[in-house]
């Protein structure tokens, strides 16, 4: 067998795996950062018991959150549903802008996380097992590394349009970060009251000059 018969059949077998993967998977799963009443950061799949004192935000894998998915047609929305394309990238990232415009270009809707801060890489690391960018989710799909043939491929076999069929109104989500922390409460601050004026002294009442006290 030929080398490039080889590819080929890797390829077929890839995208059947592809097909039963997308079969089977649902959204894919948010990602929890959790801040313990010790100050402690976490991340979960589940978040704590309600009951808990840790406080919680939510990033991550979050479905087809961040696309606006009323004015697309019928079967795109359906797609969209199924397999919400989620776009991990960062700054000055050549690899990331070209996964940007294969989606753009293509019509694929999907939300864009974009990775800055170490809570952002610590959540990636839990959601794809590294911190290398561009990172692509469709369902529950994982890509990794940006490849414009494989990407193709996965799109595809998700049944994403070959051109894009957006309306003419339809705009992009801006991107967000991956880990959104929730701001510290302000600290409490007390308004200085005004101090109390000292209670005036009691007059003194001169002794008299009587020493029995009688006074005529």
């Amino acid at each position: 067998m030929t080398s490039n018969a080889i590819k080929f059949a890797a390829v077929g077998a890839l995208l059947a795996l592809a097909g039963g993967t997308f079969s089977s998977l649902s959204q894919a799963q948010p990602v929890y950062r959790i801040v313990g009443p010790d100050g402690k950061v976490t991340y979960s799949d589940k978040p704590p018991p309600a009951a808990g004192n840790a406080k919680v935000t939510a990033g991550g894998a979050d479905g087809a959150r961040g696309v606006v998915t009323a004015s697309l047609p019928f079967e795109l929305r359906k797609v969209v549903g199924q397999y919400p394309v989620t776009l991990y990238s960062g700054e000055n990232c050549g690899p990331c802008a070209s996964a940007r415009s294969l989606l753009t270009t293509r019509g694929v809707p999907f939300a864009e996380k974009t990775i800055a801060t170490n809570e952002d890489a610590q959540a990636l690391q839990r959601i794809s097992g590294d911190n290398s960018l561009p990172f692509l989710t469709i369902g529950s799909q994982q890509l990794k590394g940006f490849s414009d043939a494989e990407w193709t491929q996965f799109l595809d076999a998700a049944g994403y349009p070959k051109s894009s069929v957006l309306p003419a109104s339809y705009r992009q989500a801006p991107a967000s970060p991956l880990v959104t922390v929730a701001p510290a409460p302000a600290a409490t601050t007390t308004a200085a009251r005004p101090a109390t004026p000292a209670a005036a002294p009691a007059p003194v009442t001169p002794p008299p000059s009587n020493p029995t006290g009688i006074r005529f």
